[in-house]
């Protein structure tokens, strides 16, 4: 499902506590992107303990249970897990890779609050989520009463609360570090091949696995920081990632080249930090440069300035680099006012592209 607008993940915990308290809410998002953890969250923040299913793992006798004969009647027995006294927060994840028996069974939950012969307890919330086609997931179809019977709201990652939530639950801090200079690195599209990409949960276990190895206490060799990155990122954020790691031995940091403190690294040797640092470069620019020339305030206005001569020192260093750093982007793209000023003070760098 394609829901026309996606909320962050502070917009979405304030949707559960507005609406789920009277309304099925079904939260849609990519793998690893966080929707179990903000479950967990809204349920904490209601001092309610949270039960969760897993759609996908879960087969009819599961859910619906198995009647047990006592005297002349049966009585119905609900799992365990479910039958609670007490109110609570039941989450069905992955609600839309279970089987048609099992949805079935969620329907009732859904629209009565009931499995058979067990209601769920006066001031229960039921939050589904499930992942989209598109995602390279177990997917299956929803019937449209089921999908009728929820709110459905669609999640995206969010960089700048991503790393607040880092910082409090103290994660490596190459990993917070890398997000802040390439917050656009935080989440990648599920490729179509099997192969890791980059999303919230996936930079969650490089930072626990760059701790368990010690990693800024101790010297880890190059292979071994190439297979933890790339055994839990994308391909090119990995790439990236190592570059990042190896300029912090060279102190070329971005932050330092802007107030001059530095200067690019011009040896052949560093062209992957090279890379990085450019990268990086072109992602402040798209996303700190106002879209109108009119909002840039003095601050930003001597940064304009050092972007333009960091511009054309990066080109006598590389040129190739150098455009990178301009070149139109459908996704990122630099704002027009920029680009007129660069074609005018750097032509020849613009008009060779």
């Amino acid at each position: 499902m394609n829901l026309p607008i996606a909320v962050t993940p502070s917009d979405l915990l304030e949707i559960l506590l507005n609406i789920a308290l009277s309304r099925p809410v079904f939260i849609w998002g990519t793998p690893g992107i966080g929707k179990s953890a903000l479950v967990e969250q809204f349920a904490t923040e209601l001092g309610l303990p949270c039960v969760s299913l897993l759609g996908s793992q879960l087969a009819p006798e599961d859910i619906i249970g198995i009647p047990q004969i006592k005297g002349e009647t049966s009585e119905f027995l609900p799992p365990k897990m479910i039958a609670r006294k007490e109110p609570y927060v039941l989450f069905l994840d992955e609600l839309n890779a279970c089987s048609q028996e099992v949805q079935k069974a969620f329907y009732s939950l859904i629209h009565e609050r009931r499995v058979g012969e067990y209601h769920l307890p006066e001031g229960s919330i039921v939050v589904g989520a499930g992942n989209r086609t598109q995602d390279s997931a177990i997917v299956k179809t929803m019937s449209s009463a089921l999908i009728n019977r929820m709110f459905h709201v669609q999640m995206k990652a969010d960089a700048r609360q991503w790393i607040k939530w880092a910082q409090e639950n103290r994660l490596h801090p190459w990993v917070i570090d890398y997000i802040i200079q390439r917050p656009d690195h935080l989440f990648s599209e599920p490729p179509k091949t099997e192969e890791p990409f980059s999303t919230p949960r996936s930079w969650h276990m490089l930072s626990d696995a760059l701790t368990a190895y010690g990693a800024g206490n101790r010297e880890l060799s190059g292979d071994t920081l190439k297979m933890l990155a790339y055994g839990n990122l994308s391909p090119s954020h990995a790439g990236m990632f190592l570059a990042y790691t190896k300029s912090l031995s060279n102190n070329h940091m971005l932050e330092d080249i802007i107030v001059k403190k530095e200067k690019w690294p011009a040896k052949a040797g560093d062209r992957d930090i090279l890379y990085f640092l450019a990268q990086s470069f072109r992602a402040k620019l798209s996303t700190e440069l106002p879209t109108s020339k009119q909002d840039i305030s003095g601050n930003m206005l001597s940064f304009v300035y050092r972007a333009k001569e960091m511009i054309k020192e990066l080109s006598s260093i590389n040129f190739e680099i150098a455009q990178m750093v301009v070149a139109s982007d459908d996704k990122n793209a630099l704002p027009d006012w920029f680009m007129v000023e660069v074609i005018r003070d750097l032509p020849r760098l613009v008009n060779s592209k």
